[in-house]
């Protein structure tokens, strides 16, 4: 599959209907996701990126249809990682010695990942690609999300290929912004950035507004994952600038696990108190458990606050809610505020370790939590909603 850009460029990737996880197991991808590569022909011909390395002699067979291999002239790797690059072994074999643009740190990831030394062009900000009536204007973007990352801008086109950014796991047959459900859309690009970018926030608050100074217009952005943006393109960048700077809903979320059922009926009582206080706010609730911990993560980046429980269990805490502990540290969310509870039987450490490790976080702790022993009884669930009234009091005041 191929289809028309406009008069010279072509997207000619593949959409992955079946993707359900990504990274690994470590990202769900409920809508599919889709390899985006682009080929622009001017009086010399460029492939911007290529697709994972499953589709791999797919992509090189449908790419004959499209064009001569050998009438390639260059190829640009704006990432390495290799859900972009994974064709490029095959695609070598086929046109050895044809130059590759990438960044430095592009040059490092590709020979670590492939032990290749094929043609490498370092480029850097600024630096040009003359296609001929055209340039490719080269723009780096370290961290966004790889150090090896950099956006390719296409003169009188006025199109952005920014890689990663901008991007979504969505997989649709209409691949263009205005065409799909904007629900959907956003929805999937709020996960992808809360999930992939938002560690390095400040970097891409940083990097839009040095795009944004060099005054490039911009009519299109095409991102190496999901839909392009057509219509009013810079609506993601603008959405992105407040995603970067502490973002924030009046949402409270509340992530438990529970071995017998005491901590949810902690939490469940917890969110009545809040409601008592707090009618205005959002408040949403997820085992760890039995939720997907992306949508969990995509929801607390939402949130102002955040309340996470579990029982103690041998001197920890329930595995889940540790392993969204070690996620949340390394996504470094900022302007958040957070509380600890859960049941116990006999030590009772748990909500201390929770209240640490949110604390190592960055979350902003509001008090020492709460815990109640055993199954909490008529009084221990009034301790709760009393609990919760106090945590709706405080975010009324913020």
């Amino acid at each position: 599959m191929s289809f028309k850009i406009n008069d010279n460029v072509k997207w000619v990737g593949k959409i992955d209907w079946e993707l359900r996880k990504f990274h690994g197991e470590d990202l769900s991808t409920h809508r599919g996701s889709s390899y985006n590569s682009y080929l622009v022909q001017d009086e010399k011909t460029v492939l911007i990126d290529t697709v994972w390395e499953p589709f791999a002699d797919e992509f090189i067979e449908q790419l004959k249809k499209e064009v001569d291999l050998k009438k390639i002239d260059y190829i640009i790797a704006n990432h390495g990682e290799i859900d972009h690059s994974g064709a490029l072994p095959a695609l070598m074999r086929e046109i050895p010695g044809t130059p590759i643009y990438c960044t430095n740190n592009g040059i490092k990831s590709l020979k670590g990942q492939y032990h290749e030394d094929w043609n490498f062009i370092p480029v850097k900000t600024g630096d040009r690609l003359s296609l001929g009536k055209k340039e490719i204007i080269f723009i780096e973007a370290p961290m966004l999300h790889w150090p090896d990352t950099m956006f390719s801008y296409l003169t009188e086109d006025n199109i952005l290929f920014s890689n990663d950014a901008f991007g979504q796991h969505y997989a649709s047959e209409h691949m263009y912004n205005d065409l799909v459900d904007q629900s959907e859309l956003y929805g999937e690009a709020l996960k992808y950035y809360a999930n992939i970018l938002a560690p390095f926030s400040k970097l891409v608050d940083k990097k839009i507004t040095e795009v944004l100074n060099l005054n490039l217009k911009i009519d299109m952005i095409c991102p190496s994952h999901g839909v392009i943006w057509r219509k009013d393109p810079l609506q993601i960048v603008k959405i992105y600038q407040e995603w970067a700077n502490a973002y924030q809903e009046n949402q409270i979320t509340i992530i438990y696990d529970t071995m017998w059922n005491e901590t949810r009926r902690m939490a469940e009582a917890i969110a009545e108190g809040i409601r008592q206080t707090n009618q205005g706010i959002t408040i949403k609730l997820f085992n760890s458990a039995r939720s997907d911990n992306n949508d969990i993560i995509t929801e607390i980046f939402k949130s102002k606050a955040i309340l996470v429980g579990s029982p103690t269990v041998n001197r920890f805490v329930l595995h889940s809610t540790g392993g969204l502990l070690g996620v949340l540290k390394g996504l470094g969310l900022k302007n958040k505020k957070a509380a600890a509870f859960g049941t116990y039987g006999w030590s009772g450490e748990g909500v201390k370790i929770i209240t640490e490790e949110l604390q190592k976080a960055g979350f902003e702790i509001i008090n020492d939590g709460i815990k109640l022993m055993w199954n909490p009884d008529k009084e221990g669930k009034q301790k709760c909603i009393e609990f919760g009234r106090e945590i709706g009091e405080i975010l009324n005041n913020n």
